[in-house]
């Protein structure tokens, strides 16, 4: 599966994340509000270039542009599943608070899904326990709150996340 991909649609811009655009990308990161229901503080400066670095070596970080006003609104990320059969977590998602509340994280995910199905049959969603507005965001795109006794062994996550599943329509 290609993990940076490049996709878009009337509203948005997706493309993998550089180098340079670290600090139009912190631009967006430094309101200390999209963090509040997070455990990492990535306003802070240090923090954000920790998080930056690691989207960077990922190989699966994407940058996020409203298509309109061509400006930089916020990333997300591929990551491949070890050990869960056929799928891929879909993540570290962030927006400017601007486009909270409407359609732009749903179209966001909807083209992100939309290419993940071309490769696999599942899409994980790990959300830290505490953070509800994230838990409603995956619910609203239709993310179902998964335990491993539903689907066999989850791969390893922090005992503060909740999983999340999507599944591939007309799976067989």
């Amino acid at each position: 599966m290609d993990l940076q991909p490049i996709l878009e649609n009337e509203l948005v811009r997706i493309r993998p994340l550089r180098n340079s655009d670290l600090e139009s990308l912190y631009n967006v990161a430094k309101d200390p509000k999209i963090w509040e229901q997070h455990p990492c503080k990535r306003y802070l400066r240090a923090e954000f270039e920790q998080f930056f670095i690691e989207s960077i070596e990922s190989k699966g970080a994407l940058i996020i542009f409203d298509k309109k006003t061509d400006q930089i609104i916020g990333s997300s990320r591929f990551k491949k599943v070890e050990g869960f059969s056929n799928g891929v977590e879909i993540g570290w998602t962030f927006l400017d608070r601007k486009y909270w509340g409407g359609k732009y994280n749903k179209t966001v995910k909807d083209l992100m899904i939309a290419h993940a199905f071309n490769y696999v049959d599942n899409i994980l969603f790990y959300v830290d326990k505490d953070n509800i507005r994230s838990q409603k965001a995956v619910e609203n795109i239709g993310g179902k709150k998964i335990v491993a006794s539903e689907y066999g062994k989850l791969p390893e996550t922090t005992p503060n996340n909740l999983t999340f599943i999507i599944r591939k329509p007309n799976r067989e």
